[in-house]
């Protein structure tokens, strides 16, 4: 993930040196060179070109809406707010600097700046229908969340629904649970029946996540797990939605059970399309060998995330709407954080942006509940490692970027050697930082169909040191990234690209490398691309 914001920040035009006639052409040369590789979707390298083209020209309000474009992409939204910004600023009436600031705003769900920026976007250009769209999205989204709150729906209970009442049709081919019990046979039989593209029964998916709801309200907030000598667990980063990767997981490391324990750090679901059948994986798991199958809670598991990147509307297609309340139940007692053997923190994001947060506050925090907009819990489920000391905003518009010095005084001081968290995308699954004492996990290969990227996992022994396998992605029925977004919350695509995502769903079986790059449809502001 890119983590540059040098040159971003606010300066008015005249400000800035007027370029020499060499400068210019090197700049046009860079932006050249930067485009070609944002078409071959190496984001970070484009970064970087756009970098060195501002260098040379920093008049030039396009390259800035371009790196912004990069950001996003790369969930960078903080990032991206700023160079859309300073692309706003250098031409005012350029219309992607507001359509690519709306859209980051959007991703970060602060819906009346978005609103704002789509607006101005629209008066730019009266008949462009994609930001008309998602300005009438803004609209509708806004109205639904005043009416929600002023009816209390957005803190409603789930909908309680007797399972026992559900009948099971003759025709219905699936595994059962048998008096509700969870079995190995029946995870092994499910994970087949989900290969198949078939789906579990509603009956037993109320049954095995109200099993797993009691399992996770009687965990602390931050779990403490023991590796005995010649035992071992193993740390998987996120698998988002890619079921066939997760089994892959299984197929090199071995199933879960009481001598294979796992820790899976969150963001179980949305992007890939197969959230459903991952999350019901793990949990199924977790009633089978609740203290061997560990969970933690990822920015993902949240509302707002499951809205926008798929996971309610494959909730709503798969089992109903009753269902989603519950999942966003279970989610909020998910854990937020592991300490394996006593020294090694697992948690998602990263650390804090005090220095007085530790360990013992993170285990008094009062879990059950949406992430707030600041704060530890928040911080924990966002923050990412950065490559300078101290504390700097975010590139994501969250959390803070932490430096190393931050991670050798945190784990000083609460008695840890080890760092382990995930959340972001690694070329070769994982990453070792800050000295040793920060590593990034990543178990989700070949990220949205697109990033090309390897996955890993962890293992831990008694010794708690880490060893590392790293894993590419296997094939997955041809059911593209992002499949139910705009079910669930924002539909960010255009006509054209739903059309188009219409079009490549077929009935088979190929290659990940070879699908179409959904991800970066996903993202398309009117089909135009960089500038």
């Amino acid at each position: 993930m890119a983590d540059s914001d040098s040159d971003s920040s606010t300066v008015v035009a005249n400000e800035r040196p007027e370029p020499t006639p060499e400068q210019v052409a090197k700049s046009e040369e860079l932006k050249g060179q930067a485009n070609a590789k944002f078409s071959e979707g190496h984001l970070n390298e484009a970064i970087e070109l756009y970098t060195q083209a501002i260098d040379n020209n920093g008049r030039n309000h396009i390259l800035y809406s371009n790196r912004a474009f990069c950001h996003i992409k790369l969930e960078s939204y903080g990032s991206a707010i700023i160079d859309a910004t300073e692309s706003i600023t250098l031409d005012p009436t350029y219309i992607k600097g507001y359509y690519r600031r709306g859209t980051a705003y959007l991703a970060l769900h602060k819906l009346k700046q978005a609103k704002a920026d789509f607006r101005e976007a629209v008066k730019i250009e009266p008949a462009n229908k994609e930001a008309r769209a998602k300005l009438n999205d803004c609209d509708k989204a806004i109205k639904k969340e005043k009416f929600e709150a002023a009816i209390g729906m957005d803190h409603a209970p789930p909908t309680q629904v007797d399972p026992d009442s559900i009948e099971v049709e003759a025709a219905y081919k699936g595994p059962r649970l048998e008096e509700g019990q969870v079995t190995e046979k029946f995870v092994e039989d499910m994970v087949e029946h989900f290969k198949s593209e078939k789906k579990l029964h509603v009956k037993y998916a109320w049954q095995i996540l109200y099993q797993v709801r009691e399992i996770l309200k009687k965990e602390e907030s931050v779990v403490d797990v023991k590796v005995p000598a010649g035992e071992h667990i193993t740390v998987c980063g996120d698998v988002h939605g890619q079921f066939y990767d997760l089994c892959n997981i299984f197929e090199l490391n071995g199933k879960p059970s009481t001598t294979n324990p796992y820790l899976f750090n969150g963001d179980f679901v949305d992007r890939g399309s197969f959230s459903i059948e991952t999350i019901m994986t793990l949990f199924t798991y977790k009633v089978l060998y609740p203290e061997h199958m560990h969970l933690n809670r990822g920015n993902h598991e949240s509302v707002n995330m499951n809205k926008m990147y798929g996971f309610e509307g494959e909730v709503i297609s798969k089992f109903g709407k009753e269902m989603v309340n519950l999942f966003t139940d279970i989610f909020q007692w998910l854990p937020l954080a592991h300490v394996i053997g006593g020294k090694v923190l697992v948690l998602h994001g990263g650390l804090f942006s005090k220095d007085e947060t530790t360990l013992e506050d993170v285990r008094k925090i009062d879990r059950h509940m949406e992430p707030p907009d600041e704060g530890p819990m928040t911080e924990m489920l966002w923050s990412d490692p950065g490559p300078n000391k101290g504390r700097e905003p975010s590139k994501r518009g969250v959390g803070v970027a932490f430096g190393a010095d931050v991670t050798k005084r945190f784990l000083e001081a609460n008695g840890l050697n080890l760092l382990i968290r995930s959340h972001e995308c690694k070329d070769e699954g994982y990453e070792v930082e800050h000295g040793g004492k920060t590593i990034t996990v990543f178990s989700a290969p070949n990220y949205c169909d697109q990033m090309g990227n390897k996955g890993a996992f962890i293992r831990l022994e008694s010794d708690l040191q880490p060893k590392f396998t790293a894993f590419t992605a296997v094939p997955h029925p041809a059911v593209r990234p992002m499949q139910y977004a705009n079910m669930g919350g924002f539909n960010f695509m255009t006509s054209s690209e739903r059309a188009a995502r219409a079009r490549a769903h077929v009935p088979r079986l190929c290659s990940t490398r070879a699908q179409p790059d959904m991800a970066r449809l996903h993202w398309r502001d009117g089909g135009e691309g960089v500038g």
